[in-house]
């Protein structure tokens, strides 16, 4: 599945360096663009949008929707929901099939900004099925099961949403955790995610 990457330790000094380097530089120029003094705050009156996600809480891809539950000045509380199908293929012996199996992230995010720039921060959790493969080699067993996963991810980004709507974008950085449940039995790290959402604000 999408989640299964495991934390490695960098061995290379030079190289974690230059990564975080640009996550803060990416980081400073979002917070330099959501507050800037030129602009007015202003009220968002569309606080819905519809929109596609790749990578990020999505995992792969997911349709979302999400609304601005309360605002203030510059500060917006955002919810939202998702769904995805994803193809998990098993081609071992007498398994050879794809089940498409279902992903449901839900997150919560709060974003500053006077009018369309903002920086944002949330997190929430991506609950979906993936199938268990484990193989007996006294028997030579093949079992076959579909068990519940869940990830917890993280957001730290830039969002473009008009207040009256339209055109609606974000991009961020996602690091994730995954929760020992469906067999697995550590809490495991995920440093290394990003996210792009794109779709219509109303």
């Amino acid at each position: 599945m999408g989640f299964s990457i495991k934390f490695q330790p960098l061995n290379n000094t030079t190289m974690y360096h230059q990564y975080r380097s640009t996550f803060f530089c990416a980081l400073v120029l979002a917070l330099a663009i959501s507050f800037n003094t030129s602009a007015q705050t202003k009220t968002f009156e569309a606080r819905n949008a519809l929109y596609v996600e790749f990578g990020g809480n999505s995992g792969r891809y997911a349709i979302n929707y999400s609304r601005i539950i309360h605002q203030k000045e510059m500060l917006k509380l955002n919810v939202s929901a998702g769904f995805s199908m994803w193809n998990d293929k098993i081609d071992y012996q007498s398994i050879n099939n794809t089940k498409w199996l279902p992903v449901v992230p839900l997150e919560f995010s709060a974003f500053w900004g006077k009018s369309k720039h903002h920086f944002e921060l949330g997190t929430g959790i991506t609950s979906y099925l993936e199938r268990s493969f484990e193989i007996d080699f006294e028997t030579n067993e093949v079992s076959d099961k579909v068990v519940y996963s869940a990830i917890i991810p993280l957001r730290v980004g830039y969002r473009y949403q008009k207040p009256e709507g339209g055109f609606f974008y974000r991009v961020a950085y996602t690091p994730f955790v995954n929760l020992p449940v469906g067999g697995r039995e550590d809490w495991v790290f995920s440093p290394i995610f990003a996210a792009l959402s794109i779709g219509k604000s109303f």
